[in-house]
């Protein structure tokens, strides 16, 4: 028989960068957002036990990420004050012009999502990064499929503002192309 922290931990391993990047849309700082992944490797170590195995790991352990930094957050951020990400990190590629084209786009997506509104940053990250289903990112943010459905719409609204995208012509039209 399996130890469920063992089981717990050795899912945690390969679910660490998922982890990162979710918690790096939340607090806005790679420091804070690897003490918050610490801390919720921790939490989920602790609590494996009562783990059922019958249900998502992923959407779990979100939950338990995502809790931990509404506690921060209300305990006034008392770790000091939160660094941004770093603009730019300078590789040379092989790709050149095409590589620096994106990686500029990729800045100016990243800088528009991180002026969202947090219910709507943290619904976009978990649909549209991390594949949740309405569903499964309802449970994580314990809100109603409506309102994460809602949030996402806003969000890619804003985002394509944003980002300058236009949606142009309607999805679809009355007049068929044949």
């Amino acid at each position: 028989m399996t130890n469920p922290a063992e089981t717990v931990g050795q899912r945690l391993i390969s679910f660490l960068p998922n982890l990162r990047r979710f918690a790096i849309s939340l607090c806005r700082s790679r420091e804070l957002a690897d003490d918050l992944v610490q801390a919720t490797c921790e939490r989920a170590l602790a609590a494996a036990a009562s783990f059922d195995p019958d249900t998502r790991f992923d959407a779990w352990v979100f939950r338990i990420l995502r809790n931990l930094w509404i506690d921060q957050v209300r305990r006034g951020k008392t770790s000091g004050t939160a660094v941004e990400i770093d603009d730019a990190l300078h590789l040379p590629s092989a790709f050149g012009e095409a590589s620096a084209e994106a990686s500029i786009a990729l800045k100016q997506v990243w800088a528009a999502v991180q002026t969202l509104p947090e219910e709507q940053r943290e619904v976009l990250i978990l649909v549209c990064v991390e594949e949740f289903s309405y569903r499964d990112a309802a449970v994580v943010l314990a809100i109603p499929i409506g309102t994460v459905m809602s949030r996402l719409a806003r969000a890619r609204k804003a985002l394509a503002e944003l980002t300058g995208i236009t949606t142009g012509a309607k999805r679809s039209s009355p007049e068929k192309d044949g």
